[in-house]
Protein backbone atom coordinates (compact mmCIF):
# COMPACT_ATOMS: atom_id res chain seq x y z
CA UNK A 1 0.00 0.00 0.00
CA UNK A 2 1.68 3.59 -1.15
CA UNK A 3 1.52 5.96 1.46
CA UNK A 4 2.75 9.24 2.72
CA UNK A 5 4.82 8.27 6.01
CA UNK A 6 8.18 9.00 4.61
CA UNK A 7 7.23 12.54 3.54
CA UNK A 8 5.37 13.50 6.70
CA UNK A 9 7.72 12.22 8.59
CA UNK A 10 10.87 13.81 6.98
CA UNK A 11 8.33 17.22 7.23
CA UNK A 12 8.84 17.05 10.95
CA UNK A 13 12.46 16.09 10.87
CA UNK A 14 11.91 12.91 12.64
CA UNK A 15 13.96 9.37 12.19
CA UNK A 16 12.33 6.22 11.70
CA UNK A 17 13.10 5.56 15.82
CA UNK A 18 11.45 8.90 16.67
CA UNK A 19 8.72 7.99 14.95
CA UNK A 20 8.38 4.44 16.22
CA UNK A 21 8.43 6.16 19.38
CA UNK A 22 5.89 7.85 19.35
CA UNK A 23 3.77 5.15 17.33
CA UNK A 24 5.06 3.01 20.76
CA UNK A 25 6.28 0.48 17.48
CA UNK A 26 9.52 -0.51 16.44
CA UNK A 27 12.28 1.27 14.04
CA UNK A 28 11.73 -1.77 11.74
CA UNK A 29 7.91 -1.47 11.75
CA UNK A 30 8.08 2.19 10.75
CA UNK A 31 10.92 1.10 8.25
CA UNK A 32 8.00 -1.80 6.79
CA UNK A 33 4.97 0.84 6.49
CA UNK A 34 7.63 3.57 4.65
CA UNK A 35 8.44 0.38 2.57
CA UNK A 36 4.72 -0.66 1.66
CA UNK A 37 5.32 -4.08 3.25
CA UNK A 38 3.59 -3.78 5.94
CA UNK A 39 -0.10 -2.68 6.43
CA UNK A 40 -0.93 -1.09 9.29
CA UNK A 41 -3.99 -1.95 11.77
CA UNK A 42 -6.52 0.13 11.82
CA UNK A 43 -5.78 1.42 14.88
CA UNK A 44 -2.14 1.76 13.73
CA UNK A 45 -3.41 3.50 11.19
CA UNK A 46 -5.38 5.77 13.32
CA UNK A 47 -2.42 6.55 15.38
CA UNK A 48 -0.28 7.81 12.68
CA UNK A 49 -2.89 9.86 11.16
CA UNK A 50 -3.49 11.61 15.02
CA UNK A 51 0.53 12.21 14.98
CA UNK A 52 0.70 14.34 11.61
CA UNK A 53 -2.73 15.97 12.33
CA UNK A 54 -4.55 14.47 9.34
CA UNK A 55 -7.19 12.01 8.10
CA UNK A 56 -6.18 8.24 7.14
CA UNK A 57 -7.05 8.74 3.61
CA UNK A 58 -4.24 11.51 3.87
CA UNK A 59 -1.54 9.35 4.48
CA UNK A 60 -2.19 6.09 2.86
CA UNK A 61 -3.55 5.22 -0.79
CA UNK A 62 -6.19 2.40 -0.52
CA UNK A 63 -5.04 -0.14 -2.99
CA UNK A 64 -6.84 -0.27 -6.36
CA UNK A 65 -9.87 -2.67 -6.76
Amino acid sequence: MKNRLRDLRAQRKWTQAELASHLAVSRQTVNSLERGKYHPSLPLAFRIAEIFGTRIEEVFDPPAS
